[in-house]
């Protein structure tokens, strides 16, 4: 894996976590917060721990900002501040802007003003419960675009013994098997051919929209 560098704006819980999953994978990561205790528990989990404003375009530069390639921001419920955040990064050509928004509407003036991913995490969370509850057999659900995801799950009953072709899930449901990974054998299988039989270890990658997906394991 090429190792890539990081900063995260906002320290708080969801801005903590990330963070320290970035670094324990090996990358660089840059932490901001104006907080001096969120700042100081961050410090052994990040490469630079940085007290000071995001929200100061000169400062923001000062820290190597242009270098990195993404960012995240998490500011918590001060929309103004990751707004404000957000277009200071854009302007400072960061590639990859991911924001934690705290309303639909919220959302809509981020993306306007620069950010390239947003974050719902509550929304994102109960879609993945909601998801699971009436669909045991999906394992992860993904949101993608407006009423597309992409989901891991184990086979319905009927389709073990079946080959790709035979259960003919494009043309019936309008999903599409994009990779199949055994669990036993650890293969993992992507695009997977016409004939492909699938076992019962099998785990399916599906993409398609949500409705479809969920139709086509009833």
């Amino acid at each position: 894996m090429k190792k890539k560098k990081f900063c995260v704006i906002g320290l708080g819980s969801f801005g903590f976590h990330v963070a320290s999953t970035l670094y324990a994978d090996g990358h660089e990561v840059i932490t901001i917060d104006s907080d001096r205790d969120k700042v100081q528990a961050v410090k052994d989990y990040a490469d630079h721990a940085i007290l000071g404003d995001a929200a100061n375009k000169e400062f923001l530069d000062a820290q190597g900002i242009r270098e990195v390639d993404a960012a995240v921001v998490s500011t918590g419920e001060r929309s103004h501040l990751s707004t404000l955040i957000t277009l200071y990064l854009k302007e400072l050509k960061v590639p990859r802007i991911l924001v934690k928004a705290i309303s639909e509407d919220h959302g809509k003036i981020l993306a306007k003003v620069g950010a390239t991913d947003i974050i719902y995490p509550e929304k994102d969370m109960a879609r993945k419960i909601a998801h699971s509850l009436s669909t045991p057999n999906i394992l992860e659900f993904i949101p993608l675009a407006e009423e597309y995801s992409l989901s891991e799950t184990a086979p319905p009953r009927h389709f073990i013994g079946k080959t790709l072709v035979e259960l003919d899930l494009r043309r019936r449901f309008h999903v599409t098997v994009i990779a199949v990974k055994d669990v036993l054998s650890d293969q993992f299988i992507p695009a997977p051919p016409p004939d492909y039989l699938i076992k019962d270890s099998d785990v399916l990658i599906l993409i398609g929209k949500t409705a479809d997906v969920e139709k086509s394991l009833g």
